[in-house]
């Protein structure tokens, strides 16, 4: 046991946690998906509002944590102070909305419904409010030894996020260093203020009451 790695001790400190992972996504799906249910029955025919909870893979959640370490990397003369514990997103739940003036109103309600929990917004590189809203915190019923996240952003966004992250950052062997391409990191600096742009024309458009079918 004694020469077990870094990385060993925080699979199976993951899989110990898995039960609590399980209960916290459980609870925030439920939760989420009851607390946005009247927004839900109010949403024009052009609206979206999906709800859906999440839980970070084992080698992602050790991945997560030595990425938080100066330099990337585990001290392996000290590895008693890792711990999977210390990542805010080993669960949560997420909401992608269309268009964005019903992120605004779902941040309002799911932050009523979890006052203590502690906002954490992803910022826009444009500085037009944030990327997306974000909260970790604890639900009580659930554990006490895994924080949730709450994440609410634009489908659009989020979409194009999932696409990326599958792409750029869990590629196959072959596409390793796709994301470090000159051209390649040029394009994705375009496509979040390109989508942006497309959310806030069509809103506006919708306000002066053209028909969002053309």
């Amino acid at each position: 046991m004694a020469g077990r790695s870094i990385e060993d001790r925080l699979r199976e400190e993951y899989f110990d946690l898995l039960p609590d992972i399980r209960r916290v996504a459980q609870q925030l799906e439920a939760e989420v998906r009851y607390c946005v249910l009247p927004v839900c029955l109010k949403l024009k025919p052009h609206e979206r509002l999906v709800a859906k909870s999440r839980i970070k893979e084992c080698e992602s959640a050790v991945e997560a944590l030595r990425r938080r370490q100066e330099g990337a990397t585990f001290d392996r003369d000290q590895p008693e102070p890792y711990t999977l514990t210390a990542l805010n997103y080993l669960s949560g739940a997420r909401v992608l909305g269309f268009p964005r003036s019903r992120l605004t109103q779902v941040d309002e309600m799911l932050h009523e419904r979890f006052p203590g929990w502690t906002s954490d917004p992803i910022p826009a590189e444009s500085g037009e409010g944030p990327l997306s809203f974000k909260y970790h915190g604890y639900c009580d019923e659930a554990s006490r030894k895994v924080r949730g996240e709450l994440q609410i952003v634009s489908m659009l966004i989020g979409l194009f996020g999932e696409v990326e992250h599958s792409a750029m950052y869990k590629p196959s062997p072959q596409l390793k260093g796709v994301d470090r391409a000159p051209p390649m990191k040029e394009l994705r600096q375009e496509v979040y203020p390109a989508l942006r742009a497309f959310e806030k024309e069509f809103e506006n458009l919708v306000r002066q009451g053209a028909s969002p079918q053309g």
